[in-house]
Formats: C-alpha cells, structure tokens, sequence
C-alpha cells in the first residue's frame, strides 16, 4: 500500500468570482450564467459544423481533390461523435425533465 504522503495532490476548485460554480453575492461580482438552451444551441450549431466538414472531407476524397483517407475518417468520426455525445445530452435532459415532471409535492 502507499502512504498517504505519496498521492498526488488533489486540485482545489476556486470559490467566488473566478470560479465556474459561482456561489451567492456576497458583494463580490459574479459573471451571469448562461442559460440551458443557449448551450444547446450552440452544441447544435458545432455538430452541424463538424457534420459539414465530414461531409465536403468526403466529397474532396470521392472526387479526387487532395483529400486523404485518413482525414475523411478523422472528419468523419469527429462528427458522428459529437453527434452522439449531442443525443446523449439532450436524451439526459429528458429524462430529469420527466422525472421533475413525475414528483408529487
């Protein structure tokens, strides 16, 4: 077994204005939060990007426009993998949704 002393230290988050987690005002100034569907959004805008340049990677490689295998695969699963990560989300979402929807008070 190893002692104590000899783990890694374990990173501290900030608390207070520097801090991604902002706690109360407690006269310090807090940066606004951004909102849920604002974060979305811009998910789905990314993945579309990506989905975009899987698509004209492919395109390039299929017509024979200096496009390589390898960088229509990469483009290709860049795009698939945000996409599911994207699903995964919105899936999670829903799910806290209908089980808020679900509680009796």
């Amino acid at each position: 077994m190893n002692p104590i002393n000899s783990l890694p230290p374990v990173a501290i988050m900030p608390v207070g204005p520097e801090s991604p987690f902002p706690v109360g005002s407690s006269g310090g100034t807090t940066k606004p939060l951004t909102p849920f569907g604002d974060l979305m959004t811009d998910a789905v805008g990314e993945v579309n990007q990506l989905e975009d340049q899987a698509k004209t990677a492919v395109s390039g490689l299929m017509t024979g426009s200096g496009v390589d295998v390898h960088q229509a695969m990469i483009a290709t699963q860049k795009a698939s993998m945000a996409f599911e990560l994207s699903l995964a989300v919105r899936n999670k979402a829903v799910q806290s949704y209908q089980q808020v929807i679900g509680m009796q008070f």
